[in-house]
């Protein structure tokens, strides 16, 4: 089983970045895809940005260009570097880890883009 710890959010004017980082304690975390997912106030969790255990990424038509996915398996950790933020990013980021049917979820971390 998979603990997922997320960190690294904040308050950011428009046009900012952030790096969110999520640091996963199981001993099998090089098997498990990564998604980075959000939530905005009233509206329904979303997928952002996904890395296969191979490395492969794939994001969401609304983050392309600006955000990208990366995973340090050696340290267990998987990472998202957001450039030229907007305020519709704004949200609780979630880390998650799946592995088939198996999905295990993060606390989230608050990212508020305002000026």
């Amino acid at each position: 089983q998979e603990q997922l710890v997320e960190s690294g959010g904040g308050l950011v004017q428009p046009g900012g970045s952030l790096r969110l980082s999520c640091a996963a304690s199981g001993a099998f975390f090089s098997a498990y895809a990564m998604g980075w997912y959000r939530q905005a106030p009233g509206k329904q969790r979303e997928l952002v940005a996904h890395v296969t255990s191979g490395g492969s990424p794939t994001y969401a038509d609304s983050v392309k260009g600006r955000f990208t996915i990366s995973r340090n398996n050696a340290k267990n950790m998987v990472y998202l570097q957001m450039i030229s933020l907007k305020p519709e990013d704004t949200a609780v980021y979630y880390c998650k880890a799946e592995l088939g049917r198996q999905g295990y979820w993060g606390q989230g971390t608050q990212v508020t883009v305002s000026s």
